[in-house]
């Protein structure tokens, strides 16, 4: 069992459709998953799922007492094994309070493999409760330095506010580098892989390009991974399988050599 937090520092960088990728990733390699929607009041992790007409109860309801856990959740028609809890998208932040979102998780413990939290950007109130209790923490940036800045705050947020930092024990954390275009890395026009593991100083989990098929997928509700020809999809599906400890090649996206030569050893 592994609590997940998908994390930024600032919004905007796909956060929610990486979450609701490897969700369905994790789904369909055989695992019992929860995605849990924590940004309060931006919900929209559920219309990247395409649930949006199924959400009768929300994260809120449950911890409010309003609901029980089995009335909130809601099981995905497609992928067998991949369930989700909604965000409440009238309440403030605020409302989150540890003790109930602790009582929440430890709940979700005992039914599910893995459960994937979509967090609030790092910069948002929120950002800290969906954190807590995370085992390990993907922070997904885009290649500009803007972004990358602020994810390297967070990084400092989580390994100094977690309660495994206040116990002593450290979040695992990974990198997803999303929206790459190959063709603007060469002409230096942005951030190269390299360019952002140096800055955040952690393992790469995931490089995943820049594709219009995204904006699609997410149009229709539908989660890119489930396109097995999609090169999107079949990226997010290799960062499921390296969650599960498997070695797993990087994409190639662009057959020039040099730009992803680095890729191999650089995920270990």
């Amino acid at each position: 069992m592994e609590v997940i937090t998908i994390t930024s520092g600032k919004g905007g960088v796909g956060k929610s459709t990486t979450t609701a990728n490897i969700a369905t990733a994790l789904a369909m390699l055989g695992k019992k998953v929860v995605a849990v929607d924590f940004d309060i009041g931006l919900r929209n992790l559920d219309m990247i799922l395409g649930l949006e007409n199924r959400i009768v109860y929300d994260v809120v309801d449950v911890m409010e007492g309003r609901c029980n856990l089995a009335q909130a959740i809601i099981k995905d028609k497609r992928t067998k094994n991949l369930h989700f809890l909604p965000a409440s998208q009238t309440k403030d932040k605020s409302v989150l309070d540890k003790d109930k979102v602790e009582k929440l998780i430890n709940e979700l413990k005992k039914d599910f493999d893995y459960i994937l939290i979509d967090s609030p950007a790092g910069i948002e109130s929120g950002f800290e409760h969906s954190i807590y209790l995370a085992d390990r923490a993907l922070i997904v940036t885009t290649p500009e330095i803007s972004a990358v800045r602020d994810a390297d705050r967070v990084i400092g947020i989580i390994d100094a506010k977690s309660k495994k930092a206040k116990e002593g024990k450290e979040v695992k954390k990974e990198i997803i580098i999303n929206r790459i275009k190959p063709e603007l890395v060469e002409k230096e026009e942005m951030l190269s892989i390299d360019d952002v593991l140096h800055i955040l100083a952690l393992p790469l989990i995931g490089v995943i390009p820049d594709d219009e098929d995204i904006i699609k997928s997410t149009n229709l509700g539908e989660p890119i991974v489930l396109n097995e020809k999609s090169l999107v999809g079949e990226a997010f599906r290799r960062v499921a399988r390296r969650i599960l400890g498997e070695e797993v090649e990087f994409l190639d996206f662009n057959k020039k050599k040099g730009l992803f030569s680095k890729l191999k050893r650089l995920f270990k």
